[in-house]
């Protein structure tokens, strides 16, 4: 059940990030961005699990069940602050956008096509 609960949520977010980055507002865009990425970090612990029954981040030796790739573990932690740089640039250019442009709707930035 809790395999069927992860793929659900993991494919209803990725849609809805794919939603808000195809918009034309750049901020939502920039938001959708981040919910793409938390969609792909919530992959990572869906598939860092071996058996499926316990989260990847909890060590369950005493009831002699095999514990979760670290390899995983690693590969979220460097996600996440790979997505938090990725994030903050996307709103740095959306700032300077908006600044130099008046506006955030991406239909209006004509001067951007020469």
């Amino acid at each position: 059940m809790t395999e069927v609960l992860f793929a659900l949520s993991i494919g209803i977010l990725f849609g809805i990030g794919v939603f808000q980055l195809l918009r034309r507002d750049l901020i939502k865009a920039a938001i959708g961005f981040a919910i793409l990425f938390s969609a792909i970090n919530l992959f990572f612990v869906a598939v860092g699990a071996f058996e499926g029954d316990f989260a990847p981040y909890v060590s369950n030796v005493e009831a002699g069940r095999q514990t979760s790739d670290p390899l995983i573990q690693a590969l979220i932690l460097t996600a996440i602050v790979v997505s938090f740089g990725s994030f903050s640039l996307v709103l740095g250019f959306v700032n300077i956008i908006s600044r130099r442009y008046d506006t955030v709707d991406s239909n209006d930035l004509n001067k951007l096509k020469h």
